[in-house]
């Protein structure tokens, strides 16, 4: 399972398509007009679109996907769950570790100075945490550092 909110983490995500078709997978992100331009491209599933700055929508966004979350987890029973962060990762990425199945967070490549929220959580839980930037070893001292992934 590739699991990550729209955007640049999905962007990131994405670039690793070539190696989606070796394996039964699924991507899982947030529902909005550019990630439903995706329906054709890729086995896809979508979770509400959510954002901070709308605090009391959010809230209930949040609730929505986690029981959708749940039904997905349970739908693929993934045996890894591979994801670039923000928030809709991390409700699968719990029960993924109370499920026993392998993690792996990769740091998006525009945090260089400053963990983000979703990183900070999922560090924790992950098998494999890596950073694509030294300085974020600060934050993440048992992360693996390569210097951009995707490129």
């Amino acid at each position: 399972m590739f699991i990550s909110s729209a955007g640049g983490h999905l962007t990131e995500l994405l670039k690793l398509e070539k190696i989606f078709n070796n394996y039964n997978y699924v991507v899982v992100t947030e529902k909005n007009q550019i990630s439903l331009q995706l329906n054709n491209k890729y086995n896809i599933e979508y979770l509400l679109y959510g954002s901070r700055n709308q605090l009391f929508k959010y809230v209930f966004i949040c609730i929505a996907n986690f029981f959708k979350t749940i039904f997905l987890f349970f739908k693929y029973n993934p045996d890894l769950i591979y994801t670039t962060g923000a928030h809709t990762c991390v409700f699968m990425c719990i029960l993924g570790k109370i499920l026993k199945r392998k993690i792996i967070f990769v740091e998006v490549f525009d945090r260089i100075n400053n963990p983000t929220v979703s990183g900070r959580i999922v560090y924790f839980l992950a098998d494999l945490f890596v950073v694509q930037h030294e300085e974020l070893k600060e934050f993440y001292p048992k992360a693996k550092y390569i210097r951009g992934v995707y490129q």
